[in-house]
This record gives structure tokens, sequence and C-alpha cells, in this order.
């Protein structure tokens, strides 16, 4: 329920704002570890991708994404949002012995 496409928000109930139009990213990027954690990589990798997508032009997220009109919402830029990027790249990265 929390879904909306590559999108995940918070939570589902209105609030004193109403209730939630958009994603808040962190939670996409916890998200794609679960899943990569549970080997579901491909999946991972497609909502990551979708991810890298959503950034601006400097490759910079806000804390949330409206998941129709792609549109930052929230703090910009968000800390969490870019660490959810590094450790999803970590997570979904092939392991350095494999690559020696």
């Amino acid at each position: 329920h929390l879904c909306d496409g590559p999108y995940m928000r918070r939570y589902e109930a209105p609030d004193d704002f109403g209730k939630p139009e958009t994603a808040f990213n962190i939670c996409t990027f916890w998200r794609i570890d679960a899943l990569a954690r549970i080997g579901r990589k491909d999946q991972a990798r497609e909502i990551f991708t979708a991810m890298l997508a959503a950034r601006n032009h400097l490759g910079l997220l806000s804390e949330d994404t409206h998941p129709v009109t792609g549109e930052m919402w929230g703090n910009f830029p968000q800390t969490y949002s870019m660490v959810g990027v590094i450790n999803a790249a970590v997570r979904l990265s092939a392991p350095w012995e494999s690559q020696i």
C-alpha cells in the first residue's frame, strides 16, 4: 500500500496536511536495500535506476518526490536521500574481491 511505482511513502494515514501525496525518498532506498538483501537484486536495481533518473541536473534529490509529476518536495537538498543513493550503490555493486 505504501508503494507507488518505484516510490515509497513513509505512511498513508492522513495527518495535519491531509493524505500524503509524495514518496519519502529514504524509504524508497530502504526498500532497495531490503530487496537486495533478500536476493531480489533485479527489482532493487530497477527501482534504483528510477531513483537515479529522478535526480535533478546536479544529481541531487529532495526529501520527497511526487510519484506522478516527479516534482521534488520537502527539504532540498536532502542528506538522507543522498546517503540512500550511496548506500544503494554500495549494496548493489559487485564485491571488490570479485573484481580483482
